[in-house]
């Protein structure tokens, strides 16, 4: 971790230049008035950026958590990974995540549509020791999305009672877990 001055953290370039699409690093004489500190953070918050926008997928136009989610579901298809593997990578990208959306949360206004890497991580847990069959993983699709956007309780609590990174990703978790629930049910009454 860096161990950056305080006046680094919040510093108006670092600040600016978060946006999309994003700015080169800086060079000659703006780089030269920037301690190496100021310049590691800047790159840090790119690194944020990236990660909680998916490669910016969050800046598509019309339903950027869709697309979120689509991400997960090409994954997931294109992969079938087991159940250990799933659960072994999805804590490290929740933990990531979350990181990164607190950070870029603090840019882009609470709980932006522009993030959308806890889209990405609901779907992760929506399909979590289920068959990885095409059917499975379409329905978790579907079932994910439907429980992210109704947000029954107490989804819709989380939000407004947690804030920062965690509460960006928690409400996507829950409604996997949620997604997760129905199709666990689904498979012991009718697999």
């Amino acid at each position: 971790m860096l161990s950056c001055p305080k006046s680094v953290v919040g510093h108006p370039e670092l600040i600016k230049n978060t946006g999309f699409p994003p700015k080169d690093l800086p060079t000659g004489r703006q780089a030269a008035g920037m301690s190496s500190c100021t310049v590691s953070k800047y790159m840090l918050n790119h690194v944020y950026h990236i990660i909680a926008t998916l490669g910016f997928i969050g800046y598509i136009p019309h339903a950027p958590g869709t697309f979120g989610t689509a991400i997960g579901l090409f994954a997931i298809l294109l992969t079938r990974p087991g159940d250990a593997v799933l659960v072994l990578l999805s804590i490290p990208v929740i933990i990531v995540g979350t990181v990164s959306a607190h950070h870029i949360e603090k840019v882009l206004g609470k709980d932006s549509g522009h993030i959308v890497i806890d889209e990405f991580c609901g779907y992760l847990v929506s399909v979590m020791f289920l068959p990885k069959s095409t059917g499975y993983l379409i329905a978790a699709f579907v079932l994910f999305r439907l429980f992210d956007i109704c947000k029954p309780a107490p989804i819709n609590r989380v939000e407004s009672t947690i804030s920062g990174g965690t509460g960006v990703m928690l409400d996507d978790l829950l409604a996997g877990v949620y997604a997760n629930i129905c199709l666990q049910v689904w498979r012991v009454m009718f697999g």
